[in-house]
């Protein structure tokens, strides 16, 4: 299957996913307080980055594919209102991966890659201000028009396409530092919950 055709079936789950849920995980709500679930039928464990908690109401599960979304579990002591999500493909979608990171970072800079990346589906109003592969993983820098400057993760979790991404909120956009940081510390979340995760080769 094409990559880009790959890509269409995961991305826009998270797109459609971030683009409903609220600025943040209120710390009395439903599902306040959870740190780490089995998704997928127990396929994966996803674990929330410290001072974050999972929001099981906000997020969505479409066939064998899941976007888990995750804000701060109290808006005291002063950690950043930010939303952070992560989205897992089905079975075998991490084979888009297999192409490398020059062809991934070249697809997400053309003009259907940007469309896949957009929240409005509009590729003008994406731009890949940085493309850079660590460890098998790619991360783009990019900035939407719609949801502002922020970091977003692609990478291979027991055969599957997993990104996750990191966002300000209304009146609190995160700088990309705090976002980089997040996307890192989540990454390595399920690195350590799922410790067989496989690395394309390139």
């Amino acid at each position: 299957m094409p990559i880009a055709a790959m890509l269409r079936r995961t991305l826009p789950v998270a797109l459609l996913a971030l683009a409903a849920c609220g600025d943040e995980v209120p710390g009395s709500g439903p599902g306040s307080g959870l740190h780490e679930t089995q998704v997928l039928h127990g396929a994966l464990v996803v674990a929330a980055p410290q001072g974050y908690c999972i929001n099981p109401k906000a997020s969505v599960a479409h066939g064998d594919a899941i976007t888990v979304l995750m804000g701060r579990c109290t808006a005291k002591g002063g950690l950043a209102a930010a939303v952070v999500s992560i989205t897992i493909g089905p079975p075998a979608s991490a084979g888009v991966l297999l192409a490398g990171p020059d062809m991934l970072a070249k697809f997400f800079t053309s003009v259907p890659g940007r469309r896949v990346l957009a929240r409005d589906g509009v590729a003008g109003h994406v731009i890949v201000l940085q493309a850079q592969a660590e460890a098998g993983s790619l991360f783009l820098h990019v900035n939407d028009q719609k949801a502002g400057e922020y970091w977003r993760a692609i990478t291979a979790v027991k055969g599957r396409l997993v990104t996750i991404s990191a966002s300000g909120v209304e009146g609190a956009p995160l700088t990309p530092d705090q976002g980089l940081v997040l996307v890192r510390d989540e990454l390595n979340l399920l690195d350590k919950r799922n410790p067989d995760k496989v690395i394309p080769a390139r």
